[in-house]
């Protein structure tokens, strides 16, 4: 495995242990895609083991189509789709690129970027312990510009984020809505935006909230940029044009020196800004094409990656201001073994790394070393969720039906595979409470041992 050194004898006394800017760090939450810690990881146990027939607690029919991870907050579940009015198609591309552009469907590249159907933009809101529905609300009824990747996107690929009074949803080019626990609508905002994804892959990029701002990333083929917005009116509050074109990464919050910085991954570079002004803090660029990975951070340092053409894994120890390309902050990087998917989990100083096509990586965090690398699961799997931990355990959903339960450590060990027949899972795991919810195409599982 290729890979660059820089890690030098001072490096325990330079990094400083900070947290993420975190709230809702109960086992009874997971208030954003990653979880309480941004991490991957959960507070609490999880179950092991389960089938079509053992430990479902209750399973929900979701309508329409959406890959969004659900976030759960105490007894409520939020998560969004997209449901076809059944209007019929009357709208024309524009333009020859449009005519052309990303007729490729299945798992082939490219989306569908030719006339689509109108559709209604849902938030649903579901009772944790019975999995009833409690709320549906239409944030918007309209006919997208664009498609999606037809085995893996969504026009409800962006996860919800909530504070624990508040849920904020964004259908990226459809606008970005805050509703309360009840289902009423508190604002709503267009950015006046109509992102053109690359090859028409579509949008997917959850928002980031921070105190009381609300952080989103519009990286796409036309003008990119990264918007502030006050949580509690949806007010901008700054908006900084970025050199970009598409990516799907979802910004990172670090808490360090008294000031929080906003962490984004890209393909020309990766930014930190300032969180109340928007100014670029520090830069680096060396990742390839298509991020999508969100980055994770311990002890000081900033882990990122990228897995498509170029790829790259770097560890940046915070510190520097300016382009920190070819400084001393890059302690480590890989070019073999990485994501172009799934985002990391961060723990007790490894990282676990999954690639598309089921092979683990864990790394020492610190020196770069792995621990064990590219190591297949107990068979060749399609793999778009991130896993998730709990309990010294990780989980890894995928587009079999499985989702193998590994154990944490030095060494690949699979403790159990647990196959839900007939499903397919492109949303990442929900662990909240001692127990696990799956989303599919089409259902919400919640999986729970008996007590």
């Amino acid at each position: 495995m290729r890979k660059t050194l820089a890690v030098g004898p001072a490096l325990a006394l330079l990094m400083v242990l900070t947290c993420s800017v975190v709230s809702g760090q109960s086992s009874d939450h997971w208030p954003q895609w990653r979880g309480p810690f941004f991490n991957g990881m959960a507070r609490g146990p999880a179950p092991t083991t389960w089938s079509d027939s053992s430990n479902v607690k209750w399973k929900a029919t979701i309508p329409g189509r959406g890959h969004s991870t659900p976030i759960i907050w105490g007894d409520r579940i939020f998560l969004t789709t997209a449901i076809p009015t059944g209007k019929p198609v009357t709208e024309q591309p524009t333009t020859p690129q449009a005519q052309n552009q990303g007729r490729t469907g299945g798992r082939g590249p490219g989306g569908d970027s030719g006339p689509q159907v109108e559709h209604r933009f849902e938030v649903l809101c579901l009772d944790r312990k019975t999995g009833k529905l409690l709320w549906q609300k239409t944030s918007k009824i309209v006919t997208p510009h664009e498609g999606y990747h037809r085995a893996y996107g969504s026009f409800a690929s962006n996860s919800p984020v909530t504070d624990g009074k508040f849920v904020y949803v964004s259908f990226g080019s459809r606008g970005i809505y805050c509703y309360d626990f009840n289902g009423k609508l508190v604002w709503e905002k267009d950015l006046g935006v109509q992102m053109k994804m690359r090859l028409a892959f579509g949008e997917g990029a959850a928002p980031l909230l921070v105190g009381d701002r609300l952080f989103l990333v519009f990286d796409h083929e036309a003008d990119s940029f990264i918007v502030a917005l006050d949580k509690r009116n949806g007010k901008e509050l700054w908006r900084a044009a970025r050199d970009e074109r598409s990516s799907w990464s979802t910004p990172l919050a670090i808490s360090r020196d008294g000031r929080t910085q906003i962490v984004v991954s890209a393909t020309n570079r990766v930014r930190s800004y300032d969180a109340q002004t928007g100014r670029v803090l520090w830069e680096s660029a060396g990742l390839g094409a298509n991020a999508i990975p969100a980055p994770v951070y311990e002890n000081g340092v900033v882990y990122v990656m990228s897995g498509y053409r170029d790829p790259k894994l770097m560890a940046i120890r915070l510190g520097k201001e300016g382009d920190l390309t070819n400084a001393d902050s890059i302690m480590w990087s890989h070019t073999r073994g990485l994501a172009y998917t799934t985002s990391p989990i961060l723990y007790d100083n490894k990282l676990y790394v999954v690639t598309d096509n089921g092979m683990f990586t864990a790394f020492n965090a610190t020196t770069g070393e792995p621990f064990y690398a590219q190591t297949r699961l107990p068979k060749t799997y399609n793999i778009k969720a991130s896993p998730v931990a709990a309990n010294g355990k990780i989980y890894q959903a995928t587009e079999d039906g499985d989702v193998v339960v590994l154990r944490m450590g030095e060494k690949l060990e699979v403790i159990a595979t647990n196959t839900l027949e007939d499903q397919v899972f492109i949303a990442s795991p929900v662990i909240a409470e001692g127990e696990i919810f799956l989303r599919s195409q089409n259902t919400l599982f919640c999986i729970s041992e008996k007590k």
